[in-house]
């Protein structure tokens, strides 16, 4: 194993996943059930593990908090900003994807208390820094 005389900051990835009903546009949440944000609501997502690709963590958390396998992930941004997770310096890549009539039904696990679809205009407050992250994947989809 390499040593390195400089600080590495640590890799996560969220999926940004979107619900086009009838009655508007849904969007994809889960309740953290950790800290930092016990509670609070959030994208699903987390830490890259060190023998998989971003896009291979991406899948893997989407399916592990939600339930939800099967969906075209696309790469839309990284975030880099410095104090943007309390924990560490973290850096994120965000992922968006849109969910069909087929494969909608969600059941949270692993680190999500719940996992629920809100209406694109009436979310509950997001943890970290995901309202940025939000903004960017409206502008992406023409939401």
């Amino acid at each position: 194993m390499t040593t390195y005389d400089y600080p590495r900051p640590a890799i996560t990835v969220d999926c940004i996943v979107f619900l086009v009903k009838e009655d508007g546009v849904k969007l994809l949440l889960v309740e953290r059930e950790r800290p930092p944000f016990r509670g609070q609501w959030a994208f699903p997502g987390g830490f890259v593990g060190m023998e998989e690709t971003l896009e291979e963590a991406a899948k893997r958390e989407l399916q592990e908090e939600t339930g939800l396998k099967n969906i075209e992930l696309k790469q839309l941004h990284t975030f880099s900003e410095v104090d943007r997770d309390p924990r560490d310096r973290i850096i994120t890549t965000v992922y968006i994807g849109q969910a069909d009539e087929k494969n909608f039904m969600l059941e949270a696990g692993d680190d999500a208390a719940n996992a629920q679809w809100f209406p694109l205009n009436n979310h509950p407050k997001l943890a970290f820094d995901h309202c940025d992250l939000l903004q960017k994947a409206i502008k992406s989809m023409g939401f």
